[in-house]
């Protein structure tokens, strides 16, 4: 028997939507809720390497990640010359075996749509709209309750709502996230027929100048900067400031810049991280995904660990008979450390551009993919 047999589940991000879907897929009685009032995805698009799609396998929704997406094995270099040189061809690393591809891009609601229509499959209940407002635990289990004004006891709950957690607020815990120092622009649009894999431009007025196809006929493009307050600025703004840095790009840039046409799938963000050093529980609530780390995009690494958190807590829940500090242990022995090391090269590869610093990237690079390339 399971060590759970009733678990509520707070997010419905990859992280939460996939450890429903495992959890369900044994019999777990799952409640999902999701405080937006849809099944949607900030941003435009979604890198996911192979040691993510390891993980889509296992949720059984691979074929249609395949389907829906763009799978490529090389990254590209271009220099940010007037012809947008390609300087190199780089075979990536399968890190989720030979027969996955080494990267897919993805749209981000597509990905969150498949994921739910997948749990909902499974018999998970999925409360949109709703969110967590008080917990109160025990030894056997979780009072719960709920915006909606109802009430409910689980085995056990899983806080997997974001960088901003209201769940590890609700605990107490006390987690600086910080401004690495970086501000990424991104727009969803058409793909040239020539973009069949990420090209990565590094200087010019941006850092890294780069794009990731995401289907047959899409993909998504960034430019990072210096993380700046662009909050004033209005959606025709915003399009006009992306534009002006994509000016000094060209090669498929220039096909690129041209369909840059729509504020409405213009958005910019920072890059952010924090990493909750310890223990992810407490008591029978545990924290996973972006509540517990964030890294910053440089490594296309975020949604891997927090897919890699949903199948290593689940595998443990439903391996063991009970929940309790042998669980974690084990939980927080092979999660933590992995976790650190892709958080602290994330960080590490933007540092080294705001420096002006000749890191060794590609040594780093290849750490990370030998780590990630071992299953959680």
């Amino acid at each position: 028997m399971p060590a759970v047999s009733s678990v509520l589940v707070i997010g419905g991000g990859a992280a939460g939507t996939a450890t429903a879907i495992l959890l369900a897929e044994r019999g777990v009685a799952v409640d999902l809720i999701e405080v937006k009032p849809g099944v949607v995805a900030l941003g435009s698009g979604i890198t996911l390497q192979g040691n993510a799609l390891r993980v889509l396998r296992q949720l059984g929704v691979w074929e249609d990640v395949e389907r829906l997406g763009y799978g490529f094995g090389t990254l590209g270099l271009r220099a940010p010359d007037a012809a947008g040189t390609l300087l190199a061809e780089i075979t990536d690393a399968r890190t989720g075996g030979p027969d996955l591809p080494a990267t897919v891009g993805m749209y981000r609601p597509d990905l969150a749509r498949v994921l739910h229509e997948r749990a909902v499959s499974l018999g998970v209940k999925l409360r949109l709209g709703t969110t967590c407002t008080g917990l109160m635990q025990d030894a056997a289990g979780v009072d719960v309750r709920l915006s909606d004004g109802s009430s409910a006891r689980y085995d056990l709950v899983v806080g997997a709502d974001g960088v901003r957690s209201a769940t590890r607020a609700l605990l107490g815990i006390t987690l600086e996230t910080r401004c690495t120092g970086m501000g990424i622009w991104r727009a969803f649009t058409s793909r040239p027929d020539g973009v069949t894999r990420t090209d990565l431009y590094y200087g010019g007025p941006a850092y890294i100048a780069g794009y990731c196809p995401t289907g047959e006929d899409t993909l998504y493009a960034y430019l990072v900067e210096d993380a700046q307050d662009r909050s004033a600025l209005t959606p025709d703004e915003r399009l006009a400031v992306m534009h002006s840095l994509a000016e000094r790009y060209h090669g498929p840039w220039d096909e690129i810049r041209q369909d840059l046409t729509d504020p409405s799938k213009i958005n910019y963000t920072w890059f952010e991280t924090h990493l909750l050093d310890g223990p992810w529980n407490r008591g029978r609530v545990v924290l996973i995904g972006d509540a517990v780390h964030e890294c910053p995009p440089t490594l296309a690494q975020g949604a891997a660990m927090a897919l890699e958190d949903a199948a290593v807590l689940t595998e443990l829940l439903l391996d063991a008979d009970q929940v309790d500090e042998a669980l974690w242990a084990v939980f927080t022995e092979r999660r933590l450390e992995r976790v650190r090391t892709v958080v602290k090269a994330s960080v590490q590869l933007g540092q080294w551009l705001l420096d002006h610093e000749q890191g060794d990237v590609p040594g780093l690079m290849q750490r990370i993919a030998t780590l990630v390339g071992e299953p959680a």
